[in-house]
């Protein structure tokens, strides 16, 4: 309802302007070098299938080895949107005077595609230690490991 809602309401606060100020720039001056409209696309719906994982990690209890599969091959393709992402915006600074809602929006998910991947790639030696000796990093049976004190009131809170 709330993507309803915006729309209705943009459509109606659009029809308070006059016609003639509602797209004053010609569409010839308002042309990026690089894809990003396209790119903002994908992004929009990696973002839902991000929503359908959200759900379905938050209900499932045991998560299933398919599930996990994909999920992680999902995580793969995020990744890689990611480093598009970062290499469109990039390449394409004098998009900022052409488009720059879209240039900016484009900046801001490369930053936070770069934060997500720095934390990722922070986690992985867990992962792998967790992988390699099962019970080194978070045992919960013994309450032991390198992280039980720190995640100790959140048990798995870092890992899928």
């Amino acid at each position: 309802m709330l993507h309803y809602c915006i729309a209705h309401l943009a459509y109606h606060f659009s029809r308070q302007l006059p016609k003639r100020s509602r797209a004053k720039l010609p569409k010839s001056s308002r042309y990026c070098g690089q894809p990003l409209l396209i790119n903002l696309t994908s992004f929009i719906i990696f973002t839902f299938i991000m929503t359908g994982f959200t759900v379905v990690l938050t209900l499932m209890d045991p998560v299933s080895h398919e599930v996990k599969v994909t999920f992680h091959m999902y995580g793969v393709g995020s990744f890689a949107q990611g480093i598009i992402t970062t290499a469109f915006t990039v390449t394409v600074p004098q998009c900022a005077n052409t488009t720059p809602e879209l240039y900016y929006l484009s900046l801001v998910l490369s930053v936070l595609s770069v934060l997500a991947t720095v934390f990722i790639v922070f986690l992985i030696p867990f992962w792998l230690a967790e992988v390699l000796y099962p019970g080194m990093v978070l045992n919960g049976r013994s309450q032991s490991g390198v992280c039980h004190k720190p995640v100790a009131s959140y048990p798995y809170l870092w890992h899928v």
